[in-house]
């Protein structure tokens, strides 16, 4: 199926390397599956003509396919109907004085359809395989992505093949078996999935929605970035913080930002940091040392599932989100992570995952060290809800149930005692 192409040619993360609309599908065939990620560029000055101030300010589409222009599919199907994006974005300055920054808004992405950042890369990812007239998707996962491009392939109606590790989330499994989904459960990690599902994506001619591989999945988790803009009134944050796992949000935030002031949208970009869980940090690490590229750590464990890659796939674009502008990879301990799950949930009133909540835990952290400042102002990103992984949101309260009687004089009782 022949479609004209938004987008204009494809860059090498490595080599620099120019592609053509429709020359390659994937990687780099030079640099290869692991370096040779692609940057999907645009006829900058063509859509800064149809994509303004004004025309956002007209435009009454209330979901990330307002930027349409600047997305790689020619339209948006109308099969996929759920509203993915323009989610909240909170202004909360009590918990903003309490970690000591001038402004904090936490963006909650949580809320979308499949309850996760996910179902930006998703729809885009589903999108192009319904325009290459691809019958099946897959993915490997570890169940946020793997539920949402089930939810959006059942809106399709694509056969859709999932690859997960056999430790994979209960809640999340269950998702894609209600979408429909083909699950295969490796017993394995997250990395021999995700190579399993490649092998098996070329062999068979699935389309390959896998991070970093696929340079398309970045162009949907770029809209965050520009909601956040649109959301400050085009008044761009000093910082954002995101938890990071395979490299493919945070530059995919990059990129949006970036695309934003190639079309004259914002005059800066904020700084960027990313915050991974420090029993599975090979991204801090990369970035301590001062590397270009981030090298696999082999038995990676943390609470936080959805980020638990020792091997991250899209580290070249991950660390260049925060050498480009100057902000940092940090670690958290799994402590930390499970504290701001309850702070979220008590001072900001969002529920997040274990991998929703890394961001903030690295914020608080960030703040302790200096690198944020006490008048500045930051976006936090929330990028799962905590209804995904209800065996750890059980493990972080700190709080249990109080049987009681079923009488008026026993919640008396309860009362009194709790005075003394």
């Amino acid at each position: 199926m022949m479609v004209k192409e938004r987008f204009s040619h494809l860059i090498c993360d490595t080599c620099e390397r120019r592609f053509e609309a429709g020359e390659v599908e994937m990687t780099c065939p030079d640099c290869g599956p692991d370096q040779g990620t692609l940057t999907v560029h645009y006829p900058y000055e063509q859509v800064a003509e149809k994509l303004n101030r004004q025309v956002l300010a007209e435009r009454r589409e209330m979901s990330h396919w307002r930027y349409l222009e600047i997305l790689p599919v020619s339209a948006r199907p109308s099969q996929l109907h759920p509203r993915v994006g323009w989610t909240p974005l909170y202004e909360l300055d009590g918990l903003a004085r309490s970690l000591g920054v001038g402004k904090l808004w936490i963006k909650d992405d949580g809320q979308n359809p499949s309850a996760s950042f996910k179902d930006r890369a998703s729809s885009v990812g589903v999108a192009r395989a319904m325009e290459a007239g691809r019958g099946v998707i897959t993915a490997a996962s570890t169940g946020n992505a793997a539920s949402s491009v089930s939810l959006f392939a059942a809106c399709a109606r694509l056969r859709c093949v999932i690859f997960v590790p056999e430790t994979a989330p209960e809640a999340k499994v269950a998702q894609l078996l209600m979408f429909g989904a083909e699950v295969l459960a490796v017993k394995g990690s997250y990395d021999q999935a995700f190579d399993l599902c490649a092998q098996a994506a070329e062999e068979q001619n699935w389309y390959c929605r896998n991070t970093a591989v696929n340079p398309f999945l970045g162009e949907g988790k770029k809209t965050a970035a520009m909601e956040i803009c649109e959301q400050l009134a085009f008044e761009v944050p000093d910082a954002v913080v995101v938890s990071v796992g395979d490299g493919c949000i945070i530059g995919g935030i990059h990129k949006g930002f970036v695309d934003f002031k190639r079309l004259g949208l914002i005059d800066r970009i904020p700084r960027i940091y990313g915050v991974q869980a420090q029993g599975s940090s090979p991204l801090v690490t990369a970035f301590e040392h001062g590397w270009r590229e981030a090298k696999p750590e082999e038995g990676t464990t943390t609470c936080a599932d959805s980020i638990n890659v020792g091997h991250p796939r899209d580290h070249i674009k991950a660390l260049r989100a925060v050498r480009e502008t100057s902000g940092a990879m940090v670690a958290v301990e799994d402590e930390a992570i499970l504290e701001s799950m309850r702070r979220l949930a008590r001072e900001a009133g969002v529920f997040a995952e274990p991998a929703g909540a890394t961001g903030f835990a690295g914020l608080a952290k960030l703040v302790a060290q200096g690198a944020i400042g006490k008048d500045e102002r930051v976006v936090c990103m929330v990028t799962g809800n905590g209804l995904k992984d209800v065996t750890t949101a059980i493990t972080a309260v700190d709080r249990q149930v109080i049987p009681m009687e079923a009488s008026a004089e026993a919640v008396r009782r309860w009362i009194e005692a709790e005075k003394s």
